[in-house]
């Protein structure tokens, strides 16, 4: 019996770790660590971390935030067109890189939750400014939160409230771009 209740408790200690600490990419994510040393050990999202780092953001995103990342995984970058993702980490291409990149920041600590809630508040779609100078569209279907690009495509939240000590990611499936 002792056995039993000391394998439960190490079970619900377990679980409750992870609530705490998602995982993303093979990675826990620790909520005192920032965007940028979390997203470094997410297999998931390698291009995204090098883009960051050809943009020269890194500074930037391990900043105090608030942010809120819309995180694309190498699966969202491999839909891009092919070349695309190489081009723009070329040097030459450095200011379209950040402003794709900074397009999937927001200046604010958006939890899913709220983001459904403006959206209900909007009767069904709430614009999102970003820190790039975009504005796209919050909407959500169930559980699950999108993001409407400036071209029209939808990024589907993925996995959600990714908590970090200077924001919260949103990992998403699709690359936001802005309007042409």
């Amino acid at each position: 019996m002792k056995f039993a209740l000391a394998a439960s408790i190490l079970a619900l200690t377990a679980s409750t770790a992870f609530a705490e600490n998602p995982m993303v990419g093979g990675a826990a994510m620790y909520e005192e660590k920032n965007i940028v040393e979390n997203a470094v050990n997410s297999a998931d999202h390698t291009t995204l971390v090098a883009a960051v780092q050809a943009a020269g953001l890194v500074e930037t995103l391990s900043g105090e935030g608030p942010f809120t990342v819309f995180a694309p995984t190498n699966d969202a970058f491999a839909k891009l067109p092919a070349g695309t993702v190489e081009t723009l980490l070329k040097p030459e291409n450095k200011d379209q890189l950040t402003k794709i990149l900074t397009c999937h920041v927001v200046a604010a600590n958006a939890m899913s939750e709220a983001i459904m809630k403006m959206v209900d508040d909007d009767k069904g779609a709430h614009p999102v400014k970003t820190v790039g100078g975009c504005e796209f569209t919050a909407m959500y279907e169930g559980d699950k939160v999108m993001i409407k690009d400036g071209q029209g495509n939808i990024a589907n939240v993925t996995i959600a409230d990714v908590k970090q000590s200077n924001g919260v990611i949103h990992v998403i499936d699709t690359v936001l771009l802005p309007a042409m």
